[in-house]
């Protein structure tokens, strides 16, 4: 379905209430979800890193969020859990990290033929 106007929008956000959808969710079974923000610790330290040391660091991030996807995928498939919420909220995660990781390699490619087309 397309949206062709703004007024469209409003009319589509207009009919859904999120204070409903609030009281139909168990925030009690969120209280196993980690968000917190360890994974950014990293990058306030000092060290340098090469650029192919950061690249292969973040690739290995992004393969890590697929794995812990696909866990979840599967603890909710063999009923070990109930919590769909969890098991979106790492599906959308890992959904975004290789989403950017690939966005990233298109403009590091995009740069290399750049500098290749480069007169010395």
């Amino acid at each position: 379905m397309a949206i062709q106007t703004v007024g469209s929008l409003e009319n589509i956000l207009g009919n859904h209430s999120a204070s409903k959808w609030t009281k139909s969710v168990d925030f009690n079974e969120l209280g196993d979800m980690d968000f917190s923000l360890d994974e950014f610790k990293g990058l306030e330290t000092t060290e340098s890193k090469s650029f192919g040391e950061f690249l292969a660091d973040s690739i290995n991030d992004v393969n890590s969020l697929q794995v812990q996807a696909n866990k979840a995928m599967e603890r909710l498939a063999t009923g070990e859990t109930n919590n769909i919420q969890e098991v979106m909220l790492a599906a959308n995660k890992a959904e975004v990290a290789f989403k950017t990781m690939n966005q990233v390699r298109s403009k590091v490619i995009d740069a290399y033929r750049e500098i290749m087309r480069m007169q010395l």
